[in-house]
């Protein structure tokens, strides 16, 4: 079943674009990729960005907060070869910052593996900065508004490579079951012999 995208907001979009043509901001940003880039740079998967937030809180539910808008940038040539992101800012939309690396290839990866299940999901972007984690994150309710930072446990989450030791890129696990083992992860362990 097709993924459903939603679409971005109309200044996100805009702040991209208006980056894209300025040659000053393409110069500036320290993508290799993009500026060898053959063809007209074109923005594709808009993507909502969400953080996790509060994760070893003590008796409370880790929260989600929209911080952003991706685009992956492709050219003439298959594959995205960037991606540009946009932040909320007080004024609304506006671009950030070109990248590169590794969660190009992963998050294009991951969306196509995505588009293979059998249930219709909503494509979303996870960071877990604590862990240095990024995740594709396949909310259930594929029509929900995208401000909408709630997970459901039978919501997906796909860790991006590079993923942290011991957990496994580009394998579906269920929020229910994976925010546990973050939680562990990032919850400190008393030293031996120090009081708990």
């Amino acid at each position: 079943m097709p993924l459903h995208v939603p679409p971005a907001p109309a200044p996100a979009l805009r702040s991209v674009l208006a980056a894209l043509g300025s040659p000053t901001a393409v110069r500036a940003a320290r993508t290799p990729s993009l500026k060898a880039l053959q063809g007209q740079p074109t923005p594709v998967s808009p993507l909502p960005v969400y953080v996790l937030d509060q994760i070893t809180a003590l008796g409370g539910r880790p929260r989600t907060r929209l911080t952003g808008w991706r685009f992956l940038i492709r050219g003439a040539e298959p594959g995205a070869a960037a991606a540009a992101e946009t932040m909320l800012t007080p004024d609304g939309w506006a671009f950030s910052h070109f990248f590169e690396g590794p969660y190009v290839a992963s998050t294009e990866r991951a969306l196509r593996q995505a588009e293979s299940l059998t249930t219709a999901y909503q494509p979303r972007l996870l960071s877990v900065p604590e862990l240095y984690m990024v995740t594709l994150w396949l909310h259930g309710d594929h029509l929900a508004d995208p401000s909408s930072c709630r997970s459901a446990p039978g919501d997906l989450l796909v860790p991006l490579a590079p993923a942290p030791p011991g957990i496994a890129a580009h394998r579906p696990h269920r929020v229910a079951d994976l925010l546990p083992v973050l939680t562990h992860r990032l919850t400190p362990t008393p030293l031996l012999g120090s009081p708990a």
